[in-house]
């Protein structure tokens, strides 16, 4: 025991990375879902589709910068009052579910412009192809991301839920860590 009183919010760059990453997100699925209002091959359908790319793509830098801090840093308070053991082994799944689904999403899109030959556009810059050109590849693996977007919805209105619940039901601080200190 160090005599330092424990920290009750996470790190500020923790808390500053999980919400750009919730805003990347929420802009990256409006992008695609926007961009269903235009016809095909017009400029502004085009550009949301390109946006999609980068955010995606951003979303996935950040969060191997969050993995990376977390690993360093291994800085997580203590949530007050303690839950029951279940309940923390049950975070650390949804957590880690979370966490694949925000590399493994970007991922898929990498790969399916790669699959389709198109390039691969990043701020500016032109990512390397993760694969040779298959159009059979890009279908399968679209389906597959269609697939990840819809459970996305599901994942973060749950972690949203649980946010929730242990403020209003449990009572604990578990949201409010995640919140900036007042």
């Amino acid at each position: 025991m160090t005599g330092q009183p424990a920290r009750k919010h996470y790190p500020t760059n923790a808390i500053a990375l999980h919400w750009l990453v919730l805003l990347l997100i929420v802009a990256a699925y409006a992008c695609i879902l926007l961009r269903e209002n235009y016809p095909r091959g017009s400029d502004i359908r085009e550009a949301l589709k390109t946006w999609h790319f980068m955010l995606g793509l951003s979303i996935l830098a950040l969060t191997f910068v969050r993995v990376g801090l977390r690993l360093i840093t291994r800085q997580t308070p203590p949530i007050t009052p303690e839950p029951p053991r279940w309940l923390h082994l049950l975070s650390i799944v949804a957590h880690v579910v979370i966490y694949i689904w925000m590399i493994t999403m970007p991922l898929a899109g990498w790969t399916i412009l790669s699959a389709e030959g198109d390039p691969i556009p990043f701020w500016g810059l032109t990512l390397p192809p993760l694969t040779d050109v298959s159009e059979q590849l890009a279908g399968q693996v679209e389906e597959l991301h269609e697939l990840g977007g819809t459970i996305g919805y599901f994942l973060l209105g749950l972690h949203a839920a649980a946010a929730l619940f242990h403020h209003y039901f449990l009572k604990d601080d578990t949201l409010t860590r995640m919140l900036p200190p007042r």
